[in-house]
C-alpha cells in the first residue's frame, strides 16, 4: 500500500509526464477561452488542472492568481479579434471543434498566420491585464501616476492613465514563459518572442491621450489628460496590416549567437514592429482535419470583386463557387423621433450570394 509521501508525489509526476508526452504549443492556453466561467482559473488545483498551461504558466498562475482571470478574457479576445480582421479570408481563424489547440496545428507551423496569432496574443494579454489595473480589480496595480506635470502642448497631465507598463511586464511574464523555457538558439522561439514583442508594441505607439476641460462654461482655459490605450480592434487592424507585410526570415549564425534575418538579402532587416515568419503557409483550400484546416467549401465569398481578399477567386482557390438568391430581412425607412431614438421598418429584400463548392 503507498506511503502518503508516494501518494504526494504521485500527482506532480504524473503532471509532469503527460507534459512530457504531449508537448504543447506556446498558443495552447488560448483554450481558457473554453472554460465555463463558473470554473476557477486561480488557486493551486485549479491552476495545475489548466491543460493548455506549460509548467512555467502554471507557475505564474499559483503565483499570481488574481491576474488569470484576466488572461482567460484576453482569449476570449484573441479567438473574437482574429476571426473579425480574417472573416474574409481564406483562412478565418476557425477553431478546432475541441481540445486545447484551439487554432489547430497550423500554429505550430511558424506561418505567418502564427506570426499574427502570437502577436495578438501577446498585445491581448496586456490589453486585459491593464485594464483590470484601470479599473482597480488588482492588488498589485493601479493607475500610472508617473504621468504627471504640464504637457509641451500646455496642458495638465492628471486622471487616471493605463498602466501599460505593468500589462505588458506581465503579458512577458506569461506569454513569453514557453520560449525562453526552450532556449534561444532555435528559429520558432526567436520568432515567437520577436512577434509577441510586436504585438505588445502594437498598443505602445498607438497610445491615445483623452482630456477633459474646466472653466466657466466649459471655456477650457485648463485642459486635464491622461494617456489612454487604443481600442482592441483598433491593435487588430495595425497588427493585420503587419501581417499583409510580414517577412521571411531564416536562422542565420552570427559569430556567437544566431539572430533571424530575411531570406532575401535584398530585404532590409525587419523592424522590431514587424512581423516575422521562418515557413510558407498552406493554401488553407482544403480539408485537413490533422492540421485544423476546415478548407473553404461552403464559405460566402464576394462575386462581384476579382482582385480583393474576400473575392470568390481569392476564397475558393479558383473559378470553383456558386451563385445563389436569398432573402434577407433588413432595417429600412428609418426615421429620428424627438426625444431620442431611430424607429425603422423591416423590409424583405432578395439578395444574390455566392458561395464556394464542396
Amino acid at each position: 500500500m503507498p506511503t502518503v509521501s508516494a501518494v504526494n508525489l504521485t500527482a506532480p509526476l504524473l503532471l509532469l509526464l503527460l507534459w512530457a508526452t504531449h508537448p504543447t504549443m506556446a498558443t495552447n492556453w488560448l483554450s481558457l477561452a473554453r472554460l465555463p466561467r463558473s470554473r476557477p482559473v486561480s488557486g493551486a488545483a485549479p491552476c495545475a488542472r489548466l491543460r493548455g498551461l506549460t509548467p512555467g504558466q502554471v507557475g505564474v498562475c499559483r503565483a499570481r492568481g488574481e491576474v488569470m482571470e484576466s488572461v482567460r478574457k484576453a482569449a476570449e479576445m484573441v479567438i473574437e479579434e482574429c476571426q473579425h480582421q480574417f472573416r474574409n479570408r481564406r483562412w478565418n481563424c476557425s477553431t478546432t471543434p475541441r481540445g486545447i489547440n484551439v487554432f489547430g496545428r497550423v500554429m505550430n507551423q511558424g506561418t505567418r498566420e502564427a506570426a499574427f496569432v502570437h502577436a495578438l496574443s501577446s498585445a491581448a494579454v496586456a490589453v486585459a491585464v491593464t485594464r483590470a489595473c484601470t479599473r482597480g480589480e488588482l492588488e498589485r496595480c493601479g493607475c500610472d501616476r508617473k504621468v504627471r506635470g504640464i504637457s509641451p502642448e500646455g496642458f495638465q497631465w492628471s486622471g487616471c492613465s493605463d498602466n501599460l507598463s505593468y500589462g505588458v511586464a506581465f503579458s512577458q511574464t506569461f506569454v513569453d514563459e514557453p520560449e525562453r523555457a526552450k532556449g534561444l538558439s532555435a528559429g520558432r522561439p526567436l520568432m515567437n518572442l520577436h512577434n509577441n514583442e510586436a504585438g505588445r508594441k502594437a498598443i505602445l505607439h498607438n497610445m491615445q491621450v483623452e482630456c477633459k476641460c474646466h472653466g466657466v462654461s466649459g471655456s477650457c482655459e485648463l485642459r486635464t489628460c491622461w494617456k489612454v490605450m487604443p481600442p482592441f480592434r483598433r491593435v487588430g487592424v495595425v497588427l493585420k496590416e503587419r501581417f499583409d507585410g510580414a517577412t521571411e526570415v531564416r536562422l542565420t549564425r552570427i559569430g556567437s549567437r544566431t539572430a533571424l534575418l530575411p531570406r532575401d538579402p535584398q530585404v532590409k532587416p525587419p523592424a522590431a514592429r514587424d512581423l516575422l515568419y521562418l515557413a510558407p503557409s498552406p493554401d488553407f483550400c482544403h480539408l485537413d482535419p490533422d492540421n485544423g484546416i476546415p478548407g473553404t467549401a461552403g464559405r460566402r465569398c464576394n462575386g462581384t470583386s476579382r482582385l480583393a481578399p474576400d473575392g470568390c477567386e481569392l476564397v475558393c482557390c479558383g473559378p470553383g463557387y456558386r451563385a445563389g438568391r436569398a432573402e434577407v430581412v433588413q432595417r429600412c425607412s428609418c426615421k429620428f423621433s424627438w426625444c431620442c431614438s431611430v424607429r425603422c421598418q423591416q423590409c424583405k429584400n432578395t439578395v444574390t450570394i455566392h458561395t464556394c463548392r464542396v
